[in-house]
């Protein structure tokens, strides 16, 4: 009987596996807990067999488990193994980089001006990813780079592009619109809008998780920016922004706040580890503060 499993659902299975935990399973992959488990709950009952025991120590191989696993790590080794020969099959290609939101700051065109005359060959592919994949599309092979908000997955190399406060977008009618800066304490218990579940620790980074001790009030998860600016405007929530997109999602009805007692966030240009194609070091050396030091 044919089956249609996706390269993602392996590559859960296969951590797991290597984990024999799914806390830390989740972490590597840089999921939620709930979401890898109901994946691997959904790829067991696809398959009609179970592939672990949940054990007091945490999780065990079945039998069915330890026949499917090399299996399953030789499809994952041969697909990324294929990508690269196609990718390397011609000396000119399209470079794919990944984008969570709108990047600005004067970072895109001078990476792109400076990149076709390193590499004139090549073309770039900006592509905007959802959310709910915190790597940009590193993850599963779909990006050769990204930008990103961190944090980011682990197993990816990182380079810090901005530093920048985190503001506070609420609707021009909110009692504190008026205020030039906000503290965070007096945003603490607003109803917010939060990205996807799977987005993991940066999900918990935009709820401001690292400056409270109690759980966020969550009115809405949204999963793109035009989902985040609707609720705002309906008087569903705010959502914490970074200074620089405040003025690259100018809405009306839509204001911007800087918040006090908040770490700032960063911006970076996250990459594979290991990852030494030309075509991603010419991207890498066309980013403004390209002598900085990368950090993994």
């Amino acid at each position: 009987m044919a089956m249609d499993v996706h390269l993602r659902e392996l590559r859960y299975f296969v951590t797991v596996a290597e984990e024999l935990n799914v806390t830390r399973a989740a972490q590597r992959l840089f999921v939620s807990q709930p979401a890898l488990s109901k994946q691997l709950a959904a790829l067991e009952r696809q398959l009609g067999f179970p592939l672990f025991d949940r054990v007091h120590s945490g999780m065990a191989l079945t039998r069915q488990g330890e026949a499917l696993l090399p299996f399953a790590r030789e499809l994952l080794e041969r697909w990324n193994t294929g990508v690269e020969a196609a990718r390397a099959a011609v000396p000119s290609g399209t470079l794919v980089v990944g984008m969570q939101t709108a990047v600005g700051r004067g970072l895109q065109q001078e990476a792109l001006r400076r990149f076709r005359t390193a590499m004139p060959g090549w073309e770039i592919s900006l592509r905007l990813v959802s959310w709910a994949d915190p790597s940009g599309g590193l993850a599963d092979g779909s990006s050769d780079l990204a930008f990103v908000w961190l944090p980011t997955a682990p197993g990816l190399e990182t380079r810090v592009l901005s530093v920048e406060r985190r503001f506070v977008a609420l609707p021009d009618s909110h009692p504190l619109a008026a205020r030039e800066e906000i503290p965070f304490a007096e945003l603490r218990d607003e109803p917010f809008i939060a990205l996807p579940a799977e987005a993991g620790p940066l999900r918990d980074f935009w709820l401001a998780r690292d400056a409270r001790d109690d759980d966020p009030v969550i009115a809405v998860t949204a999963s793109t920016a035009d989902e985040t600016f609707e609720a705002i405007t309906s008087g569903l929530g705010i959502v914490l922004i970074a200074e620089g997109n405040a003025s690259l999602y100018k809405r009306p009805g839509v204001v911007y706040r800087p918040v006090s007692g908040l770490a700032p966030a960063e911006l970076a240009v996250s990459w594979r580890k290991g990852d030494h194609r030309p075509q991603v070091r010419a991207f890498l050396d066309a980013l403004p503060g390209a002598a900085a030091v990368p950090r993994s």
